[in-house]
């Protein structure tokens, strides 16, 4: 099949997987579906192609996000919920300090899983991602401020929950 994308477009495109699947990741919190979600988005460019004055990293993230919108949308109609996978029991730590981390990283996946999706878009790609707001922006096409604030509060939410976690564990359950 013919895609109509240039040999510098399909390096560039190979460039970014890495970061599209964390991407991915971040949005259906399962690796499965992370997967499915990442190959679904490849499948789409290579067979659509890209204009060739589009930022190919850019392009994907887009690509990805209306995807992943597609889908949620579709699950909805269909009244089907996203399904989590149970933690590992061997990942347990062995000493008390790495028991607190992993029991702070945990809570933290927790609540980063409770943002609201925009909120939750927006940081991924700023925060672990590392774009820049102008780029998530363009990603999300949204206005720069509208990207800022959401992130500023799925950060708030974020620091609400360590504080509320405190040294030795949650002081109430995380919802």
């Amino acid at each position: 099949m013919q895609s109509g994308l240039s040999e510098l477009q399909r390096e560039a495109i190979l460039a970014e997987l890495s970061a599209l699947r964390r991407y991915c990741f971040s949005l259906v919190r399962d690796i499965e579906d992370a997967d499915d979600l990442l190959q679904a988005t490849v499948e789409r460019v290579l067979s659509t192609g890209m204009p060739e004055n589009a930022h190919p990293g850019k392009w994907l993230f887009t690509v990805c996000k209306n995807l992943w919108i597609d889908d949620l949308r579709h699950q909805k109609v269909k009244k089907h919920s996203l399904h989590m996978v149970a933690d590992d029991p061997k990942d347990k730590p062995g000493t008390e300090r790495e028991a607190h981390s992993q029991r702070l990283s945990k809570a933290v996946t927790e609540a980063i899983r409770h943002l609201p999706s925009d909120q939750r878009l927006a940081l991924s790609l700023v925060a672990i991602e590392g774009k820049s707001y102008a780029d998530a922006a363009l990603i999300l096409d949204l206005p720069i401020g509208t990207v800022m604030s959401r992130v500023s509060r799925a950060r708030s939410a974020l620091a609400a929950c360590i504080e509320e976690y405190g040294d030795y564990g949650p002081k109430k359950p995380i919802e």
